[in-house]
């Protein structure tokens, strides 16, 4: 569910009419929806009931300071990855102290400054890194809480580049291997032992692979409670979001109208699964959801250049490129293309939609139908509000998109379109080649 609907002929977040937002501010620009991310996260809480749950954003999805202002005044903790991440958080206003830090690769440097902000507890990858966090806690005279990954070796049927949770991923210490590993933790005078972790993928669309992990590292979540009395599981994120008829799953009769065994994965159904599972345990559970967060509560806006038509294909090309949205040339994934006005009258075209960079992978689809658009107009790409601007970047030297943040009828610039001097403010010419 989102709040991305058509109003009349005009594309609507929430009560903005975002020809608006695009008028005023320019193109690319991202438009994220408050209310849908207010309600994802309620609904997750609420498909929850019944265990000590907490929620930690995961901000690697989108980690604007207004997204984890809004988040952390819905209660939410944060899923932290690197050192520029806890102090996003903090410039943000949030409390690091209900958050969780992952990764393979801390550096002593992140791995301290966690610690001076007393963060919940490392997610710990590695045998080294129990070491690593060891000697840093021990200089800063503190004891550092920590959760070793556990890999369970499930396959959780997503795309390759974001499953997490097989034995030939790079992440957390295999299930067969995990006792070793925390035999070892409890020997370190500088740690203590506080939970258990694991994250199989993201983008699931089913709820069997989220239970078949829980079923099968429940026995030694329990062996550890026991042993170590550890005190939290986390089990992950990575709920997908709808990509396809990605418009019209913002409305309760397109759920409806699906039949019960192909319904997309919703809250409530994560819920009825895994709480059943999760409350004999007698633990508080940890969560780190991204995508489901905020994926669906964004929208990028672009505008028409021109159409080229090709012997035998046509190139509708936009000004919005691979540099403000990657996921289609990284991932050939799928992003829903609509029109911010639409128009019956009009007949339907269809082309490749493309950017303007030079590189045959700037296309985000291929043969796609949609109508037709002149140059000007403005179209609307569903489905971004997670891993799109977060993943940008300033290839071919093209400035970062602008944010806008909705609430109801307002909406306010959240990130500012980047200018030229802003990309080149870091640069020198050394003295030797003047």
């Amino acid at each position: 569910m989102h709040h991305f609907h058509y109003t009349g002929h005009d594309l609507h977040c929430e009560s903005v009419d975002l020809a608006a937002v695009a008028k005023l501010y320019g193109t690319p620009t991202y438009v994220y929806s408050a209310a849908t991310m207010e309600e994802n996260y309620r609904r997750l809480q609420k498909g929850l009931a019944g265990l000590d749950a907490q929620l930690c954003y995961a901000m690697k999805a989108n980690s604007n300071l207004a997204i984890l202002r809004h988040f952390a005044n819905l209660g939410s903790g944060f899923d932290l990855v690197s050192g520029g991440e806890i102090r996003r958080v903090l410039a943000a206003g949030a409390d690091v102290k209900r958050s969780v830090f992952a990764g393979v690769g801390k550096t002593e440097a992140e791995i301290k400054l966690a610690l001076e902000n007393e963060i919940f507890a490392f997610h710990v990858e590695s045998e080294p890194e129990l070491a690593r966090i060891n000697h840093v806690a021990g200089t800063c005279g503190v004891k550092a809480p920590i959760a070793i990954r556990i890999n369970p070796d499930v396959d959780a049927h997503t795309h390759a580049k974001i499953t997490t949770g097989k034995s030939d991923n790079k992440f957390g210490i295999p299930l067969k291997h995990a006792a070793a590993a925390y035999e070892a933790a409890v020997k370190y005078p500088h740690l203590t032992i506080k939970g258990v972790q694991m994250h199989i993928g993201s983008q699931l669309t089913s709820v069997e692979p989220f239970v078949e992990a829980v079923q099968k590292v429940s026995p030694f979540v329990a062996e550890l409670k026991k042993k170590y009395g550890i005190t939290y599981f986390s089990i992950g994120g990575g709920m997908g979001i709808v990509y396809r008829d990605a418009l019209a799953s913002g409305d309760q009769a397109w759920w409806d109208a699906q039949p019960a065994d192909q319904r997309p994965l919703t809250p409530e159904t994560y819920g009825a699964a895994l709480v059943p599972l999760l409350k004999p345990l007698g633990l508080k559970i940890l969560l780190e959801h991204g995508r489901f967060m905020v994926g669906n509560a964004g929208v990028l806006l672009a505008r028409v250049e021109h159409l080229k038509r090709g012997a035998g294909k046509n190139f509708l090309v936009v000004d919005a490129a691979m540099n403000d949205l990657v996921r289609p040339a990284m991932y050939e994934s799928f992003h829903e293309i609509v029109p911010l006005h639409r128009d019956s009258s009009r007949r339907a075209l269809t082309a490749d939609v493309v950017g303007p960079i030079c590189e045959s992978g700037d296309c985000f689809a291929k043969d796609r139908q949609i109508q037709e658009v002149g140059e000007g107009e403005h179209l609307g790409f569903m489905s971004a509000g997670a891993y799109g601007y977060a993943m940008a970047s300033r290839y071919n030297t093209r400035g970062m998109a602008a944010e806008v943040l909705v609430k109801g009828s307002t909406f306010e610039l959240i990130n500012a379109r980047e200018s030229f001097e802003h990309m080149v403010s870091g640069e020198r010419i050394p003295a030797f080649l003047k």
